[in-house]
């Protein structure tokens, strides 16, 4: 779709047409599913989160400023509403090392081990695992730089916007995840 189109669709949207909202709804629902659950992960909170994006995003189009890419914005409150959703869940961790107390002793974890593959798709699939694993073990300033070129394929100027950083700050960004990753992937 053109952004001749899409702004057409946010001045109708605007202007109460309810077939421009379920466009524009149509059109990004899919992309900001994908980068709330890779904040997010897990499926029903993302799926509350992306409807609460619209919502808001809906709510103050009157906000958005035609200068800019609507994806750009759209993206932005969705980033920034996951990120405030995690600061305000409150995570319960434990250690893998310390056993659980229960009232007749103790039971220590037991991770399974998935390290044996016999199957090359299996290879394929651990390898990839492997990747993203190590991805989610990068800082988050550098993860959500990496995440957003790569995955979502934003540009650099939309990931400035997005992030709310420089541009030359965005490129450092990514510039030093993939240099971390590629270490990392070399151990």
């Amino acid at each position: 779709m053109v952004n001749q189109d899409i702004q057409k669709l946010v001045r109708d949207a605007i202007q109460g047409r309810q077939y421009a909202y379920k466009q524009l709804m149509n059109r990004y629902k899919p992309g900001i599913f994908k980068m709330i659950y890779q904040i997010i992960k897990n499926r029903e909170e993302t799926e509350d989160i992306v409807q609460e994006t619209f919502i808001k995003a809906f709510k103050s189009l009157d906000s958005y400023n035609s200068k800019y890419a609507f994806s750009t914005w759209l993206y932005k409150i969705a980033y920034n509403h996951s990120i405030d959703t995690i600061r305000k869940r409150k995570m319960k961790t434990f250690s893998l090392d310390k056993p659980i107390k229960l009232s007749k002793g103790e039971v220590k974890h037991e991770i399974r081990d998935e390290s044996f593959v016999p199957d090359k798709e299996l290879l394929h699939r651990e390898s990839i695992n492997n990747i993203l694993k190590q991805v989610e073990s990068l800082p988050d300033k550098y993860k959500q730089a990496l995440i957003l070129r790569h995955q979502e394929e934003h540009s650099y100027e939309e990931i400035s916007s997005i992030l709310n950083i420089p541009i030359g700050t965005v490129k450092a960004r990514i510039f030093r995840a993939r240099e971390m990753l590629k270490k990392k992937l070399q151990e």
